[in-house]
């Protein structure tokens, strides 16, 4: 039995080949653990330990890579309402998604980076974007992405621009300093 899958880019179903024989690599843009898993989580986590398991099945070597977003503006907020560390909370709830994964068998990612440790990183790549044109930062300090800047935004979700709500992570100021309310934070500052 063949797998095929629904191509995003094309709008097709096909049939399914690996970029390197016997091999595949996927990666899953995991929680932020700001608060307990909810059903949309779980469902994204199984989903793909379906298919995981069906490669493996299949004889395909498989690496598995399922980030976790340690550190962002709803894990500082919840943080001050929780009144504990920011540190502290993304651990609990890391935890807490850990065993709910757990509980439903869902094979544990081969590799599970955290956003604090590529920290690095990410303003290499920050400053990458601003020095192409892709990316700005404004008067606080914060750097944003500009959608605008770049052709392919939007390609595989077949939407556009104009059509999009801003960002949800806009209050008024950020607002009035982006250059498009579409445009989303890389980086905020402290």
């Amino acid at each position: 039995m063949s797998l095929t899958l629904y191509n995003t880019l094309t709008r097709e179903i096909t049939p399914f080949t690996p970029i390197e024989s016997g091999k595949v690599g996927i990666y899953l843009c995991g929680a932020t653990v700001q608060a307990p898993p909810h059903i949309g989580h779980i469902r994204s986590g199984i989903n793909f330990d379906i298919l995981r398991r069906w490669l493996i099945a299949s004889g395909y070597h498989v690496t598995f890579i399922r980030n976790v977003t340690d550190i962002d503006d709803k894990i500082l907020h919840n943080a001050i309402h929780e009144e504990m560390p920011w540190w502290a909370l993304a651990q609990k709830y890391e935890r807490v998604f850990t065993a709910a994964y757990a509980e439903l068998n869902v094979l544990p990612p081969t590799y599970e980076p955290r956003a604090t440790g590529h920290i690095t990183q990410m303003v290499e790549l920050i400053a990458r974007l601003i020095d192409r044109g892709k990316a700005y930062a404004v008067a606080n300090g914060d750097v944003y992405l500009d959608v605008r800047a770049l052709d392919e935004y939007l390609t595989l979700s077949g939407q556009k621009i104009d059509d999009l709500q801003s960002s949800p992570d806009t209050d008024e100021l950020s607002l009035s300093l982006k250059k498009n309310p579409q445009d989303f934070a890389l980086w905020k500052s402290a």
